[in-house]
């Protein structure tokens, strides 16, 4: 629809009783009308403008070389960049800076150090112990006398699985 067309379609729409507001006439109206008419057609011509700008932008990012990802890793070096320089950055890295160098900080970082050597230390004792007392365990006679059961047991299942019959290497033992 062009501007005369529109223009048209708004005088017939004030003549078809279209109200008008408190305040303006008819020929106001429809020199608003006409003024809003141009200005949309501005608007439609800025965005082919814009799309055409875009277009021949992108043409020129790939004819240099310049893909979307790379365009990725710069717009995050520069946010990167853009947030170690702003106040709220520097103040808290120089808050962190002062905190790093006060008694208090060294005091507790070095009986958390302490603490975690002392915890290291007790933890690896005790998995000696445990280590230790497995192995006493494994060498205990009741230990061999159950593992000597379970093996029975084994070969009794697994021998009949396979059609084998029931004297073990070990059937001098108990049964279970």
């Amino acid at each position: 629809m062009d501007s005369s067309e529109q223009g048209s379609s708004m005088n017939a729409g004030i003549a078809a009783g279209m109200t008008l507001p408190p305040g303006v006439t008819e020929e106001e109206a429809e020199e608003m009308q006409m003024e809003l008419i141009k200005v949309e057609d501005e608007i439609e011509t800025l965005r082919q403008v814009l799309v055409a700008k875009e277009r021949h932008a992108a043409e020129l990012k790939h004819r240099l070389g310049i893909s979307p990802l790379s365009e990725i890793k710069q717009n995050i070096t520069k946010g990167w960049h853009d947030v170690q320089c702003s106040n709220a950055y520097l103040t808290a890295s120089a808050t962190l800076e002062d905190i790093g160098r006060s008694d208090a900080y060294k005091r507790t970082q070095e009986t958390l150090s302490q603490a975690g050597q002392v915890t290291s230390a007790a933890f690896s004792s005790m998995g000696s112990a445990i280590r230790s007392r497995f192995g006493e365990m494994r060498n205990s006679p009741s230990f061999k006398s159950f593992e000597d059961k379970v093996e029975n047991m084994k070969y009794k299942v697994m021998g009949r699985a396979n059609g084998e019959n029931d004297h073990s290497p070990t059937s001098n033992n108990a049964p279970l």
